[in-house]
């Protein structure tokens, strides 16, 4: 969290994030989504590649979804929320 930290200190418009939510604990993990929501809320766009797409949906305004290197979603993010269809093919949850 130090490295958001930092780019946060400058004048970003654009936040990669890379696995933010891997090793840590659930509480851990709640804690980001709650900075992750105030990121959201200043504005700044944020790309998350994550394992954990439950929680990063909760984020999300848009999903893309690929396999095998190819996108076979992309939209809404609160649709794969809704289309257990979906989830279950692509993202077992």
């Amino acid at each position: 969290m130090l490295a958001v930290a930092r780019a946060l200190a400058r004048d970003l418009k654009l936040l990669l994030l890379d696995e933010p939510y891997e090793g840590l604990a659930p509480v851990i993990v709640r804690e980001i989504e709650k900075i992750m929501l105030e990121i959201k809320e200043l504005g700044i766009t944020t790309i998350i590649d994550e394992q954990n797409a439950g929680a990063a949906l909760q984020l999300a305004d848009r999903a893309v979804i690929l396999e095998m290197g190819q996108v076979v979603y992309d939209g809404s993010a609160q649709e794969v929320l809704d289309n257990e269809d979906l989830r279950h093919e692509y993202l077992a949850i």
